[in-house]
């Protein structure tokens, strides 16, 4: 999406992010709130709710970002339903990095 159509499409900025055991909800600007799947991200499915609850806004509060997970979810995919794209032979490699610390 190019910047011109974000500014025509008045898209939101995140006001606020909540993480659940089964749910990422963010509240927008325009005072909608989005839950989608936990499961969509397993970084944050596998996440310790520290870890989860250790995120940032990036991007003019156009994306999230986890640094002890090292995810970044984009304001975009959330509201086009994209779940992580990440491969299984990534997220196996991530998993098993955490398992030996």
């Amino acid at each position: 999406m190019t910047s011109s159509m974000v500014e025509i499409l008045n898209v939101p900025q995140i006001q606020g992010v909540a993480v659940s055991d089964e749910l990422l909800t963010v509240d927008l600007s325009d005072g909608r709130v989005i839950a989608v799947p936990l499961a969509w991200y397993p970084r944050l499915l596998h996440g310790t709710p520290v870890e989860r609850e250790n995120w940032r806004l990036t991007g003019s509060q156009a994306g999230i970002h986890w640094p002890e997970l090292d995810e970044d979810i984009s304001l975009k995919n959330i509201l086009l339903g994209q779940p992580s794209g990440e491969s299984q032979t990534s997220l196996q490699q991530w998993l098993n990095s955490r398992a030996s610390v």
